[in-house]
């Protein structure tokens, strides 16, 4: 029975004439292109390419054979792509679980997306802590999760969505205000809100940069939650470092500077899901998660 895969591994080398390069294309190694190729002669009972060591070349049976074979490629694809819009216009639902960091800006971002691309899936937002949205996933409550790093295991799976750099958040006549470019080392010292362990993500990310750096600030107030934290901050009690994307957030009296905590130190966001969810709509909502 030719398979797919033999027709792609001989349209490949028929576009390249070279096992290499066609390999490289299909991101696999000779060996495997080369069985893929003698298989589908073998099943066709033709020669579909002469190749000696320095040249391929399609015989007559290859050229007429390749016609078809993009035609059936195509074909393929357009059945794909058939069979998913049917599946759009049926319609579905989602429901996913999501931090509040998010709402600053990867929320909205992906509810416009989804919006855009499943305008027939009824999609239900709910509020929940990383944790709070393991659990929901576990009992079947939630079909996809939006969670700061966490342990997982099956069936749950994960995978990071969305990096963000870190911002200085400080208030409006503070000194460092009027620099650009804030240095970690001149939070030593400062009056700082730090994020509580009922954040356990910031907190540790935080905690791990200032002991690099070697730097203490001044702790005056924990929170578990940046809209808290920027309140804080904009009544002068002291500045604290958010996600770059809590800048949304109207506070007036607050300005926002960018500021490295290390050479590769993000706030990451991470999807989780079951492996085992059946919803049909999922694949595709895992696709379009992924914000560069």
């Amino acid at each position: 029975m030719i398979e797919f895969a033999q027709i792609r591994a001989f349209v490949a080398v028929a576009d390249e004439l070279h096992f290499g390069r066609a390999a490289k294309r299909l991101n696999m190694t000779q060996p495997p292109l080369s069985r893929h190729i003698q298989l589908l002669e073998q099943q066709l009972d033709v020669t579909l390419l002469e190749r000696t060591s320095r040249l391929v070349e399609l015989t007559a049976a290859g050229r007429a054979f390749l016609i078809e074979a993009r035609t059936l490629l195509q074909q393929r694809e357009n059945a794909i792509k058939a069979a998913r819009e049917a599946a759009v216009r049926t319609g579905g639902s989602l429901r996913i679980g999501f931090v509040g960091a998010t709402t600053y800006g990867y929320l909205p971002w992906l509810a416009s997306r989804l919006h855009a691309e499943l305008p027939h899936v009824e999609t239900d937002f709910v509020e929940l802590t990383s944790r709070e949205q393991l659990e929901a996933l576990k009992s079947g409550q939630i079909d996809f999760g939006l969670v700061r790093p966490l342990q997982t295991a099956n069936p749950i799976r994960s995978a990071c969505v969305f990096r963000e750099d870190l911002a200085l958040a400080l208030p409006l006549d503070h000194p460092l205000a009027v620099r650009r470019r804030p240095e970690l080392a001149q939070v030593d010292g400062q009056p700082f809100i730090m994020y509580s362990k009922a954040g356990p993500y910031m907190n540790a990310l935080l905690t791990l940069a200032f002991a690099a750096a070697g730097i203490r600030p001044n702790f005056v107030q924990s929170m578990s939650q940046a809209q808290a934290i920027l309140a804080l901050v904009s009544t002068g009690l002291g500045l604290a470092i958010v996600p770059g994307e809590t800048r949304n957030a109207c506070f007036d009296n607050v300005v926002f500077r960018p500021i490295r905590l290390g050479p590769s130190v993000f706030a990451e966001l991470h999807a989780i899901w079951r492996s085992d969810n059946k919803n049909p709509f999922l694949t595709r909502l895992r696709e379009l998660s992924f914000r560069t």
